[in-house]
């Protein structure tokens, strides 16, 4: 076996997904339920918790376009301290959903706080729907956290519609795939409930999603944020309309299994596929 993937974590892995509704453009409200989401989680023993897409302003593009410097979020944002203090408080990693601005314009982001409280490099959406690329520029790199020698990467809500972004994650070594969504009530549920067992089964890592609750950027989104196992199975999963904080472990040893089992990942590798890489980034 290749050996990116034959290079299994040794211990278990606690993690969470936390779903919520944005306030509307209040990014210190915003923020603040992030900081009490975050301390709930490691409470609950998780080393890292992930939120929704955009959460920080709400999913909210008029708003975030009309006036970047307030609603999207810059390297080190002075804004985010209280989250940084959180992390480094409680040793827990946080994703968090933003809009993000720099030199060559808007992002949708996942931003990263390791487990010391210091800022990652961001990971940026890389596959936009067409309402988001009059707005938005796509990423052009995956993103790989590294966490007590689990291997975590990352996407953003219509990046898991793509097989090709968590299959290229897994080829580069993941054992788990970590995606910040934003899924509706009128077709999301039915998308979320077809992409994420696919993209866990046909990888054999485990997935997670985290969601948005009520109403954020005019959609009404349907919860039901998920940890989905290497063969594919629900083992956390939220309400569809409240405020929740789900955790689950993810155990070496179940990875291990399914992968012995089943073996679509292995040989796609053995074929020599080609496939991009991903940046790496170490959390604590």
């Amino acid at each position: 076996m290749d050996n990116k993937l034959s290079a299994l974590p040794r211990m278990p892995l606690q993690i969470a997904a936390a779903q919520a509704q944005p306030v509307c453009g209040d990014t210190a409200a915003n923020i603040a339920r992030t900081v009490e989401l975050t301390a709930i989680a490691a409470e609950r023993g998780a080393r890292l918790v992930v939120f929704p897409e955009k959460f920080l302003s709400g999913y909210e593009p008029g708003l975030i376009a009309g006036d970047p410097a307030k609603y999207a979020f810059e390297a080190l944002d002075a804004r985010l301290d209280p989250l940084r203090e959180t992390c480094r408080r409680h040793a827990i990693a946080a994703v968090v959903g933003a809009a993000t601005h720099g030199a060559d314009g808007l992002h949708i982001s996942s931003l990263i706080f390791d487990c010391r409280g210091e800022d990652v490099a961001p990971y940026h959406k890389q596959y936009l729907y067409r309402s988001e690329a009059q707005i938005y520029r796509p990423g052009t790199r995956g993103c790989m956290l590294e966490l007590d020698g689990w291997r975590l990467a990352l996407g953003a809500c219509y990046d898991s519609g793509f097989p090709e972004h968590a299959r290229t994650a897994a080829v580069n070594g993941a054992h788990a795939y970590l995606v910040s969504g934003l899924f509706s009530v009128k077709s999301g549920y039915h998308q979320s409930r077809i992409w994420f067992p696919a993209r866990a089964f046909d990888n054999t890592l485990y997935v997670l999603l985290s969601n948005h609750v009520g109403t954020t950027g005019g959609w009404d989104t349907c919860g039901a944020s998920a940890i989905w196992s290497p063969y594919g199975d629900v083992i956390a999963q939220a309400s569809r309309e409240r405020e929740e904080v789900i955790t689950a472990l993810l155990d070496p040893a179940a990875l291990a299994d399914v992968r012995e089992r089943e073996t679509a990942l292995a040989d796609f590798v053995a074929r020599g596929e080609a496939t991009s890489t991903v940046s790496v980034l170490r959390l604590n």
